[in-house]
């Protein structure tokens, strides 16, 4: 149920940040509003790890330096995001979003990338992503 509510939230948060994101670029640019995001981003996780004082930090040198580089992916993912909403608005942009999402993930489940679990993809899952497709086919009329 906890991962639930936080993927939930994830997601309404995506949504809310993807249209503040489209306005202030509007004003100032979309590489501007995404490094404003990415900072004010880094200033309320650093508040919080203050605030919750873990000690983790020093596992840092544990982690494969790959890994360290996601976090480049937010100004792509910020930029595309704003980029998509000002093209075909809110609803197609997450939808097409989510896509995207859930095929990338059932190649990574499937092979069993970044050292996670392999699952065996069933019909109902390529079901699942057919129908969602062509709901946002739908939407676009």
């Amino acid at each position: 149920m906890k991962g639930s509510l936080f993927a939930f939230l994830g997601g309404a948060f995506i949504t809310l940040q993807g249209v503040a994101n489209t306005r202030i670029s509007q004003d100032i640019g979309t590489w501007q509003t995404a490094s404003i995001t990415q900072f004010t981003g880094f200033l309320v996780s650093l508040l919080v790890v203050m605030f919750v004082r873990d000690k983790n930090w020093k596992k840092l040198k544990n982690v494969k330096p790959l890994y360290l580089t996601s976090g480049a992916f937010a100004a792509i993912i910020i930029f595309s995001n704003v980029a998509s909403i000002e093209y075909v608005g809110v609803t197609l942009s997450i939808s097409v979003l989510l896509i995207a999402q859930l095929s990338l993930t059932f190649l990574i489940d499937g092979k069993g990338w970044f050292g996670i679990p392999k699952q065996k993809m069933r019909l109902p899952q390529f079901v699942g992503i057919a129908m969602m497709i062509v709901g946002v086919a739908i939407l676009q009329f």
